[in-house]
C-alpha cells in the first residue's frame, strides 16, 4: 500500500515559473533567485516579448537568467512535462503578466505553453498566481481578472508596500516577490512583516 503522507514529505517542492512580456521582468527574476536560495525546484517558460523586456528593462543577462531555472521549457513545447496534470507542482506564477496572457488563461485558449500550464494548474485545483502588470484598468480587464479569480486564481499585481519602507528598487521588488512566495507558504528570511 502506498503512503501518500510520506510521498508527500520527500517530494521535493516543484514550481512553474511564467515570464512574459509586460513591464516589470524583473519580478520574475527575484522570484527565481529566491526560490533558489529556499531550495524550490523550479520550471520556467520565457516568452520571446519576455526576453525583449529584459533586454530593455534590465542589466540581466537571459541566458543568466534561464539557468536560474532548474529546467527551462521553450514556449511552444505543448508536450512539456508542465503540460501535463500528472506532473506534480505547488502551482504555478506568471511574473510578470500580459494581459494577453490573462486572457488566453481566462478563455482557456491555450497557444503556448505559458497558458497551457496554467491552465493545468487550473484545472488541477493548484495554486496560480498572476502578476498582472498594467495600468489603468478598463473594463473588460476587470472581467477578466474576475472571472479567472471565479476559476481559483490569484491576481497579484505587483504593488509597491510603503509601509515596509524601501530604501531601493531592489527592495521593494524583493518584498513584492517575497508576498507573492507567501502565497505558497514559501517564506522569504528577512522581509520586513507589518508588526514584526
Amino acid at each position: 500500500m502506498i503512503d501518500r503522507a510520506k510521498m508527500s514529505k520527500t517530494r521535493k517542492k516543484r514550481m512553474i515559473i511564467a515570464l512574459t512580456g509586460a513591464s516589470g521582468v524583473a519580478y520574475g527574476v527575484r522570484i527565481l533567485e529566491l526560490l533558489n536560495e529556499a531550495g524550490v525546484e523550479t520550471h520556467l517558460v520565457v516568452s520571446k516579448a519576455a526576453e525583449r523586456t529584459l533586454h530593455e528593462e534590465t542589466d540581466f543577462n537571459i541566458k543568466a537568467v534561464k539557468e536560474l531555472a532548474h529546467t527551462l521549457y521553450p514556449v511552444q513545447d505543448i508536450g512539456a512535462a508542465i503540460a501535463s496534470g500528472s506532473f506534480l507542482t505547488e502551482g504555478m506564477i506568471v511574473a510578470p503578466c500580459t494581459v494577453k496572457t490573462m486572457g488566453e488563461i481566462a478563455t482557456g485558449i491555450t497557444n503556448s505553453l505559458i497558458s497551457r500550464a496554467a491552465d493545468v494548474v487550473l484545472k488541477e485545483r493548484r495554486r496560480l498566481v498572476l502578476m498582472v502588470r498594467e495600468t489603468p484598468l478598463h473594463t473588460g480587464h476587470l472581467r477578466t481578472m474576475t472571472k479567472l479569480s471565479e476559476m481559483g486564481a490569484i491576481i497579484a499585481p505587483p504593488v509597491p508596500a510603503f509601509y515596509a519602507r524601501p530604501s531601493s528598487l531592489d527592495e521593494m521588488v524583493t518584498f513584492t516577490a517575497g508576498r507573492v512566495l507567501d502565497l505558497f507558504d514559501i517564506h522569504i528570511d528577512g522581509l520586513s512583516r507589518w508588526g514584526e
